[in-house]
């Protein structure tokens, strides 16, 4: 069995919302993405892991983020992705959290610049990130929203998309995240089908692009978009929570992903947890105790029985595969976090309890 202490764990999205009323400015719209937020997580969580909503609908701190990943989980590094959804008056995760955590933490956090493309100065939000924090990459989502307003886009877009991915290009940033699957509140569907990023994987072959919670939904044609494209890739974060609630509807998930690619389609594949919003522990546990069942191997693919996942394969999701991506030595990762304030509190107190390094230890339901 895979041993989770062992294995170099790279979360490759994750967040601290700001849910609380108050940071409502398109009170319809943020007000339905919270209650999704809350009542998806709520339903697929044990008792252990479940909160109250008061305590889930509030502002995370970032702290709290990172005591969640580092000591209350087996994971050793992460992307922090600060979120440009404009239903809320600091987009759900303001960008100055995403400068404090690689501030604070620069050995564990890496972080993402977040832009709305259809809000104007665009521009200048994304360079004020690059120079406060030297972002990895740029995080969208299909959806612009103002005060009283919403409005869809497409990645194959030339006069909406393509600036931006020629801005990234200009600053040094070659990985674009986009938001698919999972419509964000009571909004239209088709702007969150990944079809779009067919046109943007073809127009900017030297940009690689993550489709963010792919196989979700449309999973055959985000399999499809993975044999096409060597430049796609497919961050997983929504998927494991369905091993918490449904182990087989995973199971039936992941192998759709990799049906036309077999084997290799392991490699294209990104851990995250979704922390804070899902708890990253007991994902982290599920997975490492998966196996598909015969018969998903056997009867998913039209090109064959698939293999069995291994221990390498699952070395490779949970950390192999995006430190590749984004050129980390992880050796020289490891070395630099064996002696930080994280390593120390393990070493000397194994794993916290679920949610007691965070303000609402209490509030567990």
């Amino acid at each position: 069995m895979l041993d989770l202490e062992e294995t170099f764990i790279y979360d490759s999205i994750t967040h601290a919302y700001n849910m609380a009323p108050s940071n409502y400015r398109n009170e319809q719209h943020a007000e339905g993405i919270t209650e999704m937020l809350y009542g998806t997580v709520d339903g697929i969580m044990t008792e252990e892991y479940r909160l109250e909503p008061e305590a889930f609908v509030r502002d995370w701190g970032v702290e709290e983020t990172a005591n969640m990943l580092f000591r209350e989980s087996y994971t050793d590094m992460s992307t922090f992705h600060p979120v440009p959804m404009y239903a809320f008056h600091d987009g759900l995760v303001a960008n100055e959290k995403a400068g404090t955590v690689v501030d604070r933490w620069p050995d564990r956090f890496r972080s993402y610049a977040a832009v709305d493309p259809l809000r104007d100065g665009w521009e200048e939000t994304l360079e004020e990130q690059v120079d406060a924090f030297d972002p990895i990459g740029v995080k969208l989502y299909p959806s612009h929203w103002s005060a009283d307003h919403h409005e869809g886009w497409s990645m194959g877009d030339p006069d909406v998309a393509f600036p931006v991915f020629e801005k990234a290009a200009d600053l040094g940033i070659d990985l674009i995240d986009i938001h698919k699957a999972i419509p964000f509140g009571p909004v239209p569907r088709g702007p969150y089908h990944p079809r779009d990023v067919d046109v943007a994987a073809e127009s900017f072959p030297d940009l690689t692009f993550s489709i963010v919670h792919g196989g979700f939904a449309f999973t055959e044609e985000t399999a499809w978009q993975l044999a096409r494209f060597p430049n796609v890739y497919v961050n997983l974060e929504g998927i494991p929570p369905i091993l918490l609630g449904n182990e087989r509807r995973f199971a039936e998930i992941l192998a759709e992903l990799i049906s036309m690619l077999g084997e290799d389609g392991m490699d294209r594949l990104f851990w995250s947890s979704g922390a804070m919003s899902v708890h990253p522990k007991p994902q982290l546990e599920a997975f490492r105790d998966f196996e598909f069942p015969d018969d998903v191997r056997k009867n998913t693919s039209a090109m064959g029985e698939l293999p069995q996942i291994t221990d390498e394969h699952k070395r490779k999701i949970l950390g192999e595969n995006y430190a590749d991506l984004i050129g980390l030595d992880i050796d020289e990762a490891k070395s630099r976090i064996t002696d930080d304030e994280f390593a120390r509190y393990r070493a000397d107190n194994g794993l916290a309890d679920p949610y007691s390094t965070t303000a609402v230890p209490e509030e567990v339901a």
